[in-house]
């Protein structure tokens, strides 16, 4: 175990993130009022920049519980200041999901937090640890679903909606995917203290494959019409169509443009 001790520079927030927020907030207005030239650009960056937000908001809550929990060294790591550059592997954390999302549409998980689990009693605050990042996700779901369940549509501009409705997208997915009970995924984190030893010893070496095996399922098309009606179902629970998010993901990648998802001047 490391030795930590706390300083005020451990828990301010970094300016890396704060410039994150910062395009995420001026991208969101010209998608708002139609100041971009070319609106999918603004998408583009406001979705991305969204996303990479909730991503270290994510980090952020596996941090913020470790520490109450009794790991005090996540300060001294920078996890605490929101900087995605103080990750463990912001390859995984950061970069990957926004390839992901570029690509496919689809809320890859992160998880580059190194939490000193021996620091800390208790497997309910072990399980709360694992969770917290997940419920992260959940969170900006709602947030992002609430123009539509509450039916508070009048008056925004289409573009900024389809985003939403996008944001929306990779937010469920990406609660879905961490919360499956997969070696190396929160969901696995969540159930594994409460699993035999001879349990955990035995699908230890599975967690640095996990999530390459369910993309791997995910290739498999049976599989993903399954995932994805879940999804959609869900979403349209929420009050977002299918055609809301189809054509948030084509607006977002602009350099390719469907008929079928004219968007406004």
């Amino acid at each position: 175990m490391t030795t930590a001790t706390a300083r005020p520079s451990d828990r301010r927030i970094s300016p890396v993130f704060l410039g994150i927020v910062a395009v995420a907030v001026v991208t969101g207005w010209a998608t708002w009022t139609g100041f971009a030239e070319q609106p999918g650009l603004a998408v583009f960056l406001f979705v991305t920049a969204a996303w990479v937000v909730s991503l270290c908001l994510h980090e952020y809550a596996h941090a913020r519980t470790a520490l109450h929990s009794g790991d005090v060294s996540v300060g001294a790591k920078g996890y605490l200041t929101l900087n995605p550059v103080k990750y463990t592997h912001a390859l995984l954390s950061i970069v990957l999901p926004v390839l992901f999302v570029i690509m496919g549409g689809i809320g890859l998980p992160g998880g580059a937090v190194f939490i000193e689990r021996g620091r800390i009693r208790g497997r309910w605050r072990h399980s709360l640890i694992s969770a917290a990042g997940p419920l992260t996700n959940v969170l900006f779901a709602v947030v992002c679903t609430a123009p539509f369940w509450l039916d508070a549509l009048d008056g925004v501009p289409r573009d900024f909606r389809l985003a939403l409705a996008f944001l929306a997208l990779l937010q469920v997915t990406a609660a879905i995917l961490n919360f499956l009970p997969v070696p190396g995924l929160d969901g696995y984190g969540v159930i594994e203290p409460w699993l035999s030893y001879q349990v955990r010893r035995q699908v230890e070496p599975l967690a640095p494959f996990g999530l390459l095996i369910v993309f791997a399922l995910l290739w498999i098309p049976a599989v993903n019409g399954v995932f994805f009606d879940a999804v959609d179902a869900l979403l349209r629970g929420l009050g977002i169509g299918e055609a809301d998010t189809y054509c948030g993901f084509e607006l977002y990648r602009f350099w390719q443009t469907d008929e079928r998802c004219s968007v406004s001047p």
